[in-house]
């Protein structure tokens, strides 16, 4: 069984990582964590405390962490000191922050991915294999729409999908479109273009279950490494 910590626990993301553990046999839930001034920091949900304090990080196997990217650095080290294996889906990271994850994944196993869910890595492999076949003979566009409380623009899956394509088709995306609006889970799309023809890639998320079920799918993967750095792609065996 997998003694799993949750960050965030109260986000929206959290909850639905903490419910859906609940319900998998592999997972006991065993620390959860929110920042200092979340008015929930103390009480207790599902007999466990919720913490501001990752020290309570001692004795987990695996923490998923879909938070900002101070904290996920704080709990990066708490990480490091415990020996606790991490699933990062924090995005808007700094280039030096995702340096010390690159770092501390030569003493600890990560899984860091801008999108943890099934579909997207699909997507991702689709984008792959598109812009290897079209090559610099089509235009790429890329657009992506989130609810109006998300910070960070363009999002990680859309700056992923653009290194994709710029690596397959050896060419510079044209542009990436961010629209914030009501309370829309998550959409990407990728179009190439030509004098003849649109291809479009598509995705849309209807909850955020897929990026949870991917977490712990992440989680699972994590149990029978030591170290080393992986992708949603070698979780789910697409690359």
């Amino acid at each position: 069984m997998i003694k799993l910590a949750v960050s965030g626990c109260q986000g929206r993301m959290g909850q639905s990582i903490t419910r859906l553990a609940l319900q998998d046999k592999a997972f006991k839930l065993s620390a959860l964590l929110e920042h200092k001034d979340h008015p929930k920091v103390n009480q207790t949900e599902h007999g466990i405390a919720i913490s501001a304090d990752n020290r309570v990080l001692k004795g987990c196997d695996v923490l998923i962490e879909f938070t900002t990217p101070q904290a996920t650095i704080e709990n990066l080290q708490a990480c490091l000191d415990n020996h606790v294996k991490m699933v990062i889906g924090t995005t808007g990271l700094q280039p030096e922050q995702a340096a010390r994850i690159k770092e501390a994944a030569k003493r600890i196993p990560i899984v860091y991915a801008s999108n943890m869910s099934v579909g997207v890595n699909i997507l991702f492999k689709l984008t792959q294999i598109a812009a290897q076949k079209t090559g610099a003979g089509y235009t790429i566009h890329i657009t992506e729409t989130h609810h109006v409380h998300k910070k960070d623009a363009p999002s990680g899956t859309a700056k992923t999908l653009a290194e994709i394509a710029e690596a397959s088709s050896k060419s510079k995306v044209k542009n990436i479109e961010s629209r914030r609006e009501g309370e829309v889970i998550g959409d990407h799309s990728v179009l190439f273009e030509s004098e003849e023809d649109i291809i479009t890639i598509a995705h849309h998320a209807k909850n955020r279950d897929i990026f949870a079920k991917g977490a712990l799918v992440a989680a699972k993967f994590l149990a029978g490494k030591s170290k080393g750095l992986f992708n949603m792609q070698e979780v789910l065996g697409l690359n």
